[in-house]
């Protein structure tokens, strides 16, 4: 058996390999509200072979949203949305769910990728942002609004809301979204936060309210239920965040009953320099799982089967996750198995289509 087709553990939850589809954002949803778009989309993952599949950054507020296109778990109409999807999901594949839950803050109301994705003024269609300070993304951007004590606690309520609508709609895992420049990523970063209160200044201080959205959705869940974390490990500027205050970070979370670190990077700033080559993120995941052992997930440019399984079998990560070679080839997960000469699931209405040479690639 290859390391890559190995079973994992998280919690009670037992994953059938460690191929993980990342959360990607569709841009599909009307007012949050899921689609016929992401019944088709998340379907099509969901048939991959995948051992867990991550439903895309999921607003825990309207203003928390990218885009005007973004999906949200705010309100009934979005959970009951949502639960038609799940649904039809449960229906007719085992794997595994899990959501990230995201606030957007300063990154928020932006038009869509396919339109440019620059940011728009509530009188261009859009919405006044929030953030920890009064210091905007780009140069041209609306400065965005910063959060006073009452502001910081409706947000903290508006993540534990949406952690237990997920949890009612029997999603198996949370995910909190501290990355890619967004809200809690926001208050980490010196370089978004320059507060002068007990959120900002220290890292101590700028860690605190990531901290406490943590524990308050923690708290909110059953304890069997995994709840982890995706974190920028570095924002790829000078004077930002980076990888040994992840660290700390990661040990924090740990010792509240973090699951697991789902480990990427940048997006806190448009001066970020990042140097790509396959694997590039790798490195972060392995020192973080090995300063704190905690299971980690490895991002980035992860393309190979050959490369995933050298990740998983060297111990630099315990999981690997794709984004847009899912998208590419949405049966990834069947070709890795064919090319590491293991097995993966599949729907019996597909058990016919495997090469003759490979009959065996199919569990049944």
């Amino acid at each position: 058996m290859s390391k890559l087709f190995s079973p994992i553990a998280i919690g009670k939850l037992t994953l059938s390999n460690r191929i993980v589809i990342s959360p990607m954002c569709q841009y599909s949803a009307e007012h949050g509200q899921a689609t016929d778009w992401h019944l088709i989309h998340l379907g099509h993952m969901a048939l991959s072979g995948a051992g867990l599949l991550f439903i895309e950054a999921t607003a825990v507020a309207a203003e928390g949203r990218i885009s005007a296109g973004d999906l949200g778990l705010w309100s009934d109409q979005t959970e009951a949305a949502l639960a038609r999807i799940i649904t039809a999901i449960r229906r007719y594949s085992p794997i595994p769910i899990a959501i990230q839950l995201a606030h957007a803050g300063r990154k928020a109301s932006t038009q869509v990728p396919w339109e440019g994705g620059k940011s728009i003024t509530p009188e261009q269609g859009g919405w006044q942002t929030v953030a920890p300070s009064a210091l905007p993304y780009g140069a041209d951007d609306t400065p965005p609004l910063v959060l006073d004590a009452a502001g910081l606690q409706r947000i903290k309520n508006d993540f534990v809301a949406a952690a237990q609508r997920a949890h009612r709609l029997g999603i198996d895992v949370i995910e909190l979204h501290a990355a890619h420049g967004y809200l809690l990523h926001e208050f980490l970063s010196p370089l978004a936060n320059d507060r002068h209160d007990e959120y900002g200044g220290s890292l101590e201080n700028r860690m605190r309210f990531p901290l406490e959205v943590f524990e308050a959705v923690r708290n909110a869940l059953p304890d069997d239920k995994p709840v982890g974390v995706r974190i920028s490990a570095t924002d790829w500027v000078p004077q930002g965040w980076e990888i040994e205050q992840s660290v700390v970070f990661a040990k924090e979370l740990q010792q509240r009953g973090c699951a697991f670190i789902d480990v990427s990077s940048g997006g806190l700033s448009p001066l970020q320099q990042i140097p790509l080559n396959p694997g590039y993120q790798v490195p972060f995941a392995e020192r973080i799982r090995r300063e704190t052992g905690l299971l980690t997930i490895a991002v980035g440019l992860i393309t190979e089967p050959e490369q995933a399984e050298t990740i998983i079998a060297l111990r630099q990560a315990d999981m690997v996750a794709l984004a847009r070679g899912m998208l590419y080839d949405p049966r990834w997960p069947w070709h890795a198995a064919a090319y590491l000469e293991d097995q993966v699931d599949a729907p019996k209405q597909y058990w016919r289509s495997q090469p003759r040479e490979l009959k065996t690639l199919f569990k049944q």
